[in-house]
């Protein structure tokens, strides 16, 4: 167990005993053999004439659907508003610490953290949300709503974004890709379970390694100390004894079998596993992503998206600054602004940014307020009132800001907007029916996005932005 704190300082307890990388390239290696096994259940989109109307429901955008994948960048431990995307420069030194520059950008009116100047660049390609609130300041539950868009408690663990995407853009709708449909680099969130009643068949799965390491050991694909000619000779060995393959070759199991070995091979061996070498990518570009983790997962991201995964999560680790948050920003910020900025321009010099959505944020903010005072020497906790997020591509408009938070971001002060607006408007923009049923173990009637009522708050879809 682990032991964090609320907002206010008191502990809080939670599991961190994620699914394995491996269990996850399991479940991901299984959807693909799955095409090609008999009895295979099918799971996915329903037709219109099983979805029912629900008039509680958030009216969807006009919108013409023009994504075709999401990349997600998940700053893991909650980031905080006014040191990043919603600078406070006039709220004194309890407020902003050691952050009293915010720095323009290339769209007039936009300021952003002094330590991002790259992205100020490129102001032009995102937008900003500076309205996101839900209140909840625990980190499992806040991620459990961000990324469900679900108020937590209702004895439902309800899929997140990335599973429900896998759902109805993956292989039951047509997605042919041998990489699994949902992929994060490099490990689960391990905050709560993705796939929730979805099952494991639509977890994410975790590449391990790290891309930022001069051979990216991704699990289940690359063998550390192992070569691809080893690997090769392993695979002809294992023919060469293999008497019963030879013996029934026109069996159809065997053929099965023979057929899902082949794709796990390209996988590891052939054009497939290419896509995770990024040694193909030119020197100067790897430099402009920066060479760290996070840079090179950037640059991970754009090729998966090249080769047509449709979500892939970054989760970005680090921004649980409860002690010396400003010695910490002052090393993450840099990193975030080089890899996010040049994600955006690289995804647009290919063509590949109408049709691609990017979203950073994390599970909530961080107190506006410093701790000053020991033990936490500068640091700020856990907020879940105000915080920002960051979206472009795939419809969603450049150089916007929608929502604003008072003078020293501690309340929503224009414009609120929640979990379930901004996940409702990527599905919209994906052309998922966000009144769809989803499938479910014990047959119960449970949709895409949830109802608006007295659990689910609501400031209706992000139209001032697409």
């Amino acid at each position: 167990m682990k032991i964090d704190l609320y907002t206010d300082g008191t502990p809080m307890m939670f599991s961190d005993d994620p699914m394995t990388r491996r269990q996850a390239l399991k479940a991901g290696l299984l959807a693909t053999a799955g095409l090609l096994l008999p009895g295979r259940a099918l799971v996915g989109p329903l037709s219109a004439a099983n979805r029912a109307s629900d008039p509680a429901a958030a009216t969807p955008t006009t919108a013409q659907p023009r994504a075709k994948a999401v990349i997600q960048i998940w700053l893991w431990g909650g980031s905080c508003h006014i040191d990043t995307f919603d600078p406070k420069p006039t709220a004194g030194r309890d407020y902003i610490g050691q952050f009293e520059k915010p720095i323009a950008t290339n769209v007039d009116g936009i300021q952003l953290n002094e330590l991002l100047p790259v992205l100020a660049k490129t102001a032009d390609k995102f937008s900003l949300i500076r309205s996101m609130t839900h209140g909840n300041n625990g980190h499992e539950t806040a991620s459990y709503l961000v990324q469900t868009g679900r108020q937590p408690g209702d004895r439902q663990v309800y899929p997140s974004m990335g599973a429900v995407v896998s759902l109805f853009k993956g292989y039951d709708a047509g997605y042919k890709g041998l990489i699994p449909p949902y992929v994060v680099l490099t490990e689960p969130q391990g905050r709560f379970s993705e796939a929730g009643f979805l099952g494991s068949r639509f977890k994410p799965y975790a590449t391990g390694g790290d891309p930022g390491q001069t051979r990216f050991a991704v699990e289940g694909v690359v063998a550390p100390g192992i070569t691809e000619a080893r690997q090769q000779s392993r695979r002809d060995l294992l023919h060469n004894l293999n008497t019963l393959e030879h013996a029934l070759k026109s069996d159809p199991q065997i053929e099965n079998a023979a057929e899902c070995e082949k794709q796990a091979y390209d996988l590891i061996l052939g054009d497939a596993g290419k896509v995770f070498d990024l040694a193909q990518e030119k020197d100067a570009l790897r430099e402009r992503y920066g060479r760290n983790t996070f840079g090179q997962s950037c640059l991970m991201a754009r090729r998966l998206v090249e080769k047509g995964v449709p979500y892939i999560t970054i989760n970005y680790k680090g921004w649980d600054t409860h002690k010396q948050h400003f010695q910490t920003m002052r090393r993450k910020l840099p990193e975030l602004d080089k890899g996010l900025a040049t994600l955006l321009q690289d995804l647009q010099e290919r063509g590949l940014l109408g049709s691609t959505i990017v979203w950073c944020c994390g599970e909530f903010g961080r107190t506006p307020k410093v701790l000053w005072e020991a033990p936490w020497n500068g640091g700020r906790n856990h907020f879940g009132k105000v915080f920002s997020a960051l979206v472009a591509g795939g419809g969603f408009k450049g150089g916007q800001v929608l929502g604003a938070s008072n003078a020293t971001g501690e309340e929503v002060k224009d414009r609120p907007v929640y979990p379930c607006d901004l996940i409702g408007t990527m599905y919209d923009l994906l052309g998922i029916d966000t009144n769809a049923r989803l499938p479910h173990p014990q047959g119960l009637d449970t949709r895409v996005s949830p109802p608006l009522g007295d659990k689910t708050a609501s400031g209706g879809r992000l139209v001032e932005l697409i």
